[in-house]
């Protein structure tokens, strides 16, 4: 007498290949590491917000209706004083040429340095493979120091004004851009390095006429994008002694009430230049790296 089935054939198992086992296994793995890591972020946090708000005078929480209590007053005495606002601008306008100046030069005496530190860490164009990891090295001591800690040290040495804001963001500008300029050389085509090198061409020959061309237009463009990072770290580096509008900007904040509106006036006038920057070298970026198409 034959079976009579009641109901759906139970569906039947699946079979797992012995990757696909091995797949799923590293998945739960992962998975099961960053549940971890995510439980002790979330303890380090809890516990260091509990610890800074026993340390910090008055307590966070407490503080935190008074957030916009400061803003409020500035903009109240500048919305009140707004027709001094323009001529403010007009007048602060020479401490933001030095910022910019500050940023141009840093920018290019780093950048020029690391030019001369990409080819010496790029692999098959470094003159001392020998070197090269020393090399890397000083890249990464440049990018890893603040530019603020060097501007600090260097006031000490060549007391305030723009030349150690200069120094300081050149050596930052050396390290960072000296990374990504590497790996773009790394990309570069050896066909006309090795051609040159056969008519007897030195190595500075080779790189100038072989490597530099190919990589330039890419070079110019973190140039250009280091430059936007280096307007707002000379503006901060005012800060610290340094010369430029963030030198204004702070004597103008210690002042406090009466000279608000110089604190708006200035703020406008680095927003505006900030953002005029940012949309002219992202359009001269594009043209470099994408064709004037894109532009």
């Amino acid at each position: 007498m034959a079976d009579i089935a009641l109901g759906p054939e139970p569906s039947p198992k699946l079979h797992l290949t012995a990757s696909q086992q091995s797949y799923l296994h590293l998945v739960r793995r992962k998975r099961l590491y960053s549940t971890i890591l995510l439980a002790l972020l979330a303890a380090l946090l809890a516990t260091g917000f509990d610890l800074a708000e026993q340390r910090n005078a008055g307590g966070f929480l407490n503080g935190v209706p008074m957030l916009l209590a400061f803003p409020s007053e500035v903009l109240s005495e500048a919305w009140t004083n707004r027709a001094n606002v323009p001529g403010l601008m007009a007048h602060f306008l020479p401490s933001l040429i030095e910022t910019l100046n500050i940023a141009a030069v840093a920018t290019l005496l780093g950048g020029l340095f690391a030019s001369l530190l990409a080819l010496l860490t790029t692999r098959g164009l470094a003159p001392f493979p020998a070197l090269t990891g020393t090399f890397r090295r000083i890249m990464d001591a440049l990018r890893a120091i603040p530019d603020v800690v060097i501007a600090l040290v260097l006031i000490f040495v060549l007391g305030g004004g723009p030349i150690p804001a200069v120094i300081a963001i050149a050596l930052h500008t050396a390290g960072a851009l000296g990374k990504l300029f590497s790996e773009v050389a790394e990309n570069a085509d050896l066909s006309p390095v090795e051609g040159l090198a056969s008519t007897g061409a030195r190595w500075g020959q080779r790189m100038w006429l072989g490597v530099i061309p190919q990589v330039a237009p890419n070079w110019a463009s973190y140039g250009l994008m280091r430059f936007e990072i280096n307007v707002r770290a000379s503006a901060i580096l005012g800060f610290v002694g340094q010369g430029g509008i963030g030198h204004d900007l702070k004597l103008a904040m210690q002042w406090g009430q009466g000279r608000y509106d110089e604190v708006v006036a200035i703020f406008l006038i680095l927003f505006l230049s900030i953002v005029t920057i940012d949309r002219f070298s992202d359009r001269v970026r594009t043209r470099l790296t994408k064709g004037a198409q894109h532009g």
